[in-house]
């Protein structure tokens, strides 16, 4: 079923201007929401807060279908953005991030949204290590909910998106057996202390940019990966982008797959799944059904 927004809600996601403010996500999500909730943002059915660490953030909700447990469907595993410091996999009464759990079921698999540590208290590299801990507990116990633990395709925003490039790059150990892809949304690799932002600083520190950047691993990565950015993204995400496409290139003498977010900021970005498909949503089931075709567990 296609959904899209109509023309008038992409020009006042365009006024809310692309700077990351209280007032600009708050004014995303309340232009999204009655779209999500017209459309019904939950999946059939979620079981929540299993645990997946000691941590009272490690906390993980699986989205299915229903009773059905076969261990035949693709596995799309979510982390949440937040600028290192905030951010839920559930917020009760709205549409984030269970969105994305009811995307995943509705595209035939089973979705998995998780919740990490946070900055300042757990610095570099814990998020890649609450990562490589969701993905083991998915790999381990996923099939009792119909996921299939070799068809995982791990999906990450904003901060989220720099959690899973360090989980891919090796900075929070753990295997990356069962991956089949990864779809980085509008993330930062190339950590250069010239140009970290104040979050930045906060969750890296002063470790050096040739410790914490992912963007030398992530081109020769051996799991498939998607880019993508916003239309309305900030500048430096842009800058990422364009570094991101010219390491590749230079790799590998073409373009990495990197999807345009038409019309969409950096919060709508995310909040577009399900509701205008044509921005974001078409790409990334095209490549979480091109990754998990024929994969074995």
């Amino acid at each position: 079923m296609s959904h899209s927004l109509p023309g008038e809600v992409k020009r006042q996601i365009f006024a809310l201007g692309a700077a990351i403010t209280p007032e600009m996500i708050q004014g995303s999500w309340a232009l999204l929401t009655p779209y999500h909730e017209k459309l019904g943002y939950q999946a059939p059915r979620v079981h929540r807060d299993l645990s997946y660490g000691d941590h009272e953030r490690h906390r993980l909700d699986v989205h299915t279908a229903g009773p059905s447990a076969d261990g035949r469907c693709p596995v799309l595993l979510f982390v949440h953005g937040g600028g290192f410091v905030g951010g839920d996999k559930h917020v009760p009464g709205a549409p984030m991030y269970d969105h994305v759990g009811a995307w995943a079921v509705r595209h035939g698999a089973v979705g998995v949204t998780m919740t990490y540590r946070l900055a300042p208290g757990h610095p570099w590299p814990a998020g890649a290590q609450d990562v490589a801990a969701a993905a083991a507990w998915t790999r381990e116990n996923i099939a009792s909910y119909g996921g299939d633990p070799g068809r995982i395709v791990i999906a990450g925003h904003s901060a989220g998106a720099v959690h899973v490039a360090s989980y891919l790059a090796g900075q929070g150990g753990g295997s990356l057996r069962g991956i089949s892809g990864a779809a980085l949304l509008s993330g930062i690799y190339d950590l250069d202390m010239r140009y970290r932002s104040e979050l930045e600083h906060v969750y890296y520190g002063d470790h050096p940019a040739e410790e914490v950047s992912t963007l030398p691993h992530l081109v020769v990565s051996r799991v498939p990966l998607l880019f993508s950015i916003a239309e309305h993204d900030p500048h430096p995400f842009h800058a990422q982008a364009l570094g991101v496409t010219s390491a590749w290139y230079a790799a590998h003498g073409r373009m990495p797959a990197m999807a345009w977010v038409a019309g969409h900021n950096h919060i709508s970005e995310i909040a577009s799944l399900g509701v205008d498909e044509d921005a974001l949503g078409v790409a990334l089931a095209r490549f979480v059904a091109a990754v998990t075709a024929g994969a074995d567990a």
